[in-house]
């Protein structure tokens, strides 16, 4: 069993509703064409750098190769995955302004709030 999990680049200031309109239009096979947003490049590199992608590991979290597109990343976790992974897939969401999708009940979690320093 996997646990899904999917980074969208929508436009600032779209709501949970606009997440889950986008996610079904993708699941019907509507595609958004066109440059991969920068904020889904730059979180790809740094969850893969942190988690690689390719290549069999038994200390992967991923169960399958992740799923980039022009506007969201998805990303299928193994059962076994770490809490840490979520915790780090949810803080570079929010470093890079994407909404974190999670499929299996709906739930839409905006960034956190940066933290002024």
């Amino acid at each position: 069993m996997t646990f899904d999990l999917v980074v969208w680049a929508l436009e600032n200031g779209a709501s949970a509703a606009d997440v889950q309109a986008a996610h079904e239009l993708c699941r019907q096979g509507e595609h958004v064409e066109g440059v991969p947003d920068p904020r889904l490049v730059a979180f790809y590199r740094a969850v893969t750098a942190r988690y690689p992608d390719r290549g069999p590991s038994p200390a992967s979290p991923w169960a399958a190769p992740l799923h980039c597109t022009t506007d969201h990343v998805e990303m299928k976790l193994t059962e076994t995955c770490p809490d840490q992974v979520l915790l780090d897939i949810e803080q570079l969401a929010g470093s890079h302004g994407l909404l974190l999708f999670d499929p299996q009940d709906g739930s839409v979690y905006p960034p956190p709030t940066p933290v002024a320093r």
